[in-house]
């Protein structure tokens, strides 16, 4: 009965993270559907698994003495209570332990590391990125730059660009691939705010947590943000910039990076839904 229990934890888990919204915190909202035809597929098995034990209950599971020997001999139960624990930790751990937004604090603990735009990971599945979401790896070479093309079209015709949750990551995309293309022009956003020793009295990032595909290929995606004088901001406390895009040759980086130029800010409440997700057209 202890898989029934397994099968129907997963079915309440799947069905606990759509109608508290935490999916969001895992996978680009772009495949909810999945995530929610999953309450369904488990619910489904949860029954089937519930009809096998109760029909093991009325019968044998060895018929003679040897079989009984051999079955205890392959499968201890050391073995079998780490192939339960395997399937139990999950469930256990996202109900018990609060979902948590990331900030700042993982910025600091990963670093901002450039050239690369990616942040160095032992796990080789794992492809966080930091300030240019990169898409490439999902398309191939003439696939990525006609998608370029065609977001660099979308975005260089608006004399203002105003980023919102449904085009952030694909401006920003555009924006770190064609940095020339955007100088001078306007624009508006939102993020929370990251200083550190890299950045100078008059400078900080302004920066969102987005979601390419799911939580392994997430990010933390925005701009370096430069004031007429000091900002007296804490890093973490969210604002709204509008200001004009150029570029810097950013010392600490050794490379040339787009930068805003900020002519107005003001702080704002953190948003209802703090992270971004890559869109597909």
């Amino acid at each position: 009965m202890l898989r029934t229990y397994i099968l129907l934890g997963f079915t309440f888990l799947f069905f606990h993270l759509h109608v508290t919204g935490d999916i969001s915190k895992y996978i680009n909202m772009r495949y909810s559907y999945l995530s929610f035809s999953a309450i369904f597929i488990f619910a489904f098995l949860t029954i089937i698994q519930f009809k096998i034990a109760n029909r093991k209950e009325d019968d044998h599971h060895c018929h003679d003495e040897s079989c009984c020997h051999h079955h205890e001999k392959n499968e201890t139960k050391l073995k079998k209570a780490l192939n339960y624990f395997i399937f139990i930790f999950p469930i256990v751990s996202a109900l018990v332990l609060p979902v948590a937004t990331l900030d700042s604090e993982l910025v600091k603990a990963k670093g901002v590391r450039i050239p690369g735009f990616k942040a160095e990971s032992e796990d080789p599945f794992v492809q966080r990125q930091f300030l240019r979401p990169d898409t490439s790896i999902y398309y191939g070479k003439e696939g990525y730059n006609d998608l370029m093309r065609k977001e660099l079209a979308l975005f260089s015709k608006q004399s203002r660009l105003v980023l919102n949750d449904s085009n952030y990551l694909k401006a920003m995309e555009t924006i770190y691939q064609f940095p020339g293309q955007f100088s001078d022009k306007e624009i508006e956003f939102v993020g929370f705010v990251y200083r550190d020793k890299t950045t100078n009295s008059q400078q900080l990032f302004v920066l969102r947590f987005g979601i390419i595909h799911c939580i392994a290929d997430s990010g933390v995606f925005g701009l370096l943000t430069e004031f007429p004088e000091k900002p007296y901001v804490k890093n973490d406390e969210w604002i709204r910039v509008k200001g004009k895009l150029s570029t810097i040759y950013f010392q600490p980086f050794n490379v040339t990076i787009p930068y805003v130029q900020v002519k107005e800010w003001h702080k704002i409440k953190q948003p209802e839904e703090p992270y971004v997700f890559r869109g597909y057209d």
